[in-house]
C-alpha cells in the first residue's frame, strides 16, 4: 500500500485529528473524526468529502481495511500511513482498528427542514439528551423509521462526537443534524415549520395508540433523568404517553423514541 508516511506527533494533520477528538475542534474546523472501517465505509456510501485517511499496519490486517485505503487512494484522496503506536494514541475506540478518517460532515439547517416540509413530515427533537449512546441510538431509529430530520438542542450531546457517531452506526451521514438553540427555542422554530409538537412524557399524556401522528410532527424527546422541561411540555400541542402494562416507571429515553416512531409509520401505513 502507497501513502505519505507519518511518524512525527507534528505532522499538521496528526494534529488535526488530535484537535477533532474535541468539541471545540470540531466547531472550529468544520471537520470530523470518523473511526472504524465500517463507518468510514458509512461516510463513503453519503458521499462525505473526505480531507484525509490515516491508516497503520493494523488496518491493513483485513480484507475490508485494505480495500478501503485502496479506494481512497484511487480516489485521490490524502492517505498518509501511520505507524500503529501513533495512530493508537489517535483512536478513541478501546479496540482501535487502524484506520481514521477526517472528513467534512454534510450540513443540514432550518431552511432544509422547510425545504421538505410535507404534510407527513416525521421530525425528531432531542431536547437535552445527555448521553452519547441514546443519542446514537434515537438517531439510529430515527433513520430506520424514515424521519424526515433530527434536531438537536443546545445541552443535547454533541451529534458528531466520535461515541455518537459510533452508536448512530453512519445515520448521523444519511441524515444530518438541525442544530438549534436552547430547548424552547427550538420548539419555536419546529412550530414555525408547520410541525405539531408531540412531547413524550412518561405519564399523564394521552395513550400513545390514541395519538394522532398521521400528520406533520416533531417528537420532542428529553433528558434522560429530568425528562423534558415543564415549559416545552406546556408548549407542545400533544402529550403522548406509552402505555406500559409492567412494573417499570419508565423507558429508556431513545427506546421511547423508537415505540413512537413506529407508531407513526404504523399509522401512516394504515392511512
Amino acid at each position: 500500500m502507497s501513502g505519505t508516511r507519518v511518524s512525527s506527533v507534528q505532522n499538521p494533520w496528526v494534529k488535526l485529528a488530535r484537535k477533532l477528538a474535541d468539541r471545540r475542534g470540531r466547531d472550529k474546523e468544520g471537520l470530523i473524526l470518523v473511526e472504524g472501517v465500517r463507518l468510514i465505509e458509512e461516510a463513503e456510501t453519503s458521499r462525505l468529502a473526505f480531507e484525509a485517511l490515516l491508516y497503520s499496519d493494523k488496518g491493513l490486517a483485513t480484507p475490508r481495511g485494505r480495500d478501503l485505503v485502496e479506494r481512497r487512494t484511487l480516489a485521490g484522496s490524502r492517505v498518509l500511513y501511520v505507524d500503529d503506536r501513533l495512530l493508537d494514541e489517535l483512536a478513541t475506540t478501546e479496540t482501535p482498528q487502524g484506520v481514521l478518517a477526517i472528513v467534512r460532515p454534510a450540513l443540514a439547517n432550518w431552511g432544509s427542514l422547510s425545504d421538505t416540509h410535507s404534510e407527513r413530515s416525521l421530525v425528531v427533537a432531542a431536547l437535552g439528551l445527555q448521553d452519547p449512546g441514546n443519542v446514537g441510538t434515537l438517531w439510529r431509529a430515527a433513520d430506520a423509521f424514515g424521519a424526515t430530520a433530527v434536531v438537536v438542542s443546545k445541552g443535547t450531546a454533541d451529534p458528531y462526537s466520535p461515541k455518537v457517531l459510533r452508536a448512530t452506526m453512519g445515520a448521523a451521514f444519511r441524515r444530518p443534524p438541525i442544530q438549534g438553540g436552547d430547548a424552547l427555542m427550538t420548539c419555536e422554530r419546529l412550530r414555525e415549520a408547520g410541525l405539531a409538537l408531540v412531547a413524550a412524557v412518561p405519564n399523564g399524556g394521552r395513550p400513545l395508540p390514541q395519538v394522532d401522528l398521521t400528520g406533520p410532527v416533531a417528537i420532542l424527546v428529553g433528558n434522560e433523568g429530568a425528562g423534558l422541561d415543564d415549559r416545552v411540555v406546556a408548549m407542545a400541542d400533544l402529550r403522548a404517553t406509552i402505555p406500559m402494562p409492567g412494573s417499570a416507571e419508565s423507558l429508556n429515553a431513545a427506546v421511547a423514541a423508537a415505540i413512537i416512531l413506529y407508531e407513526a409509520v404504523r399509522q401512516r401505513s394504515q392511512g
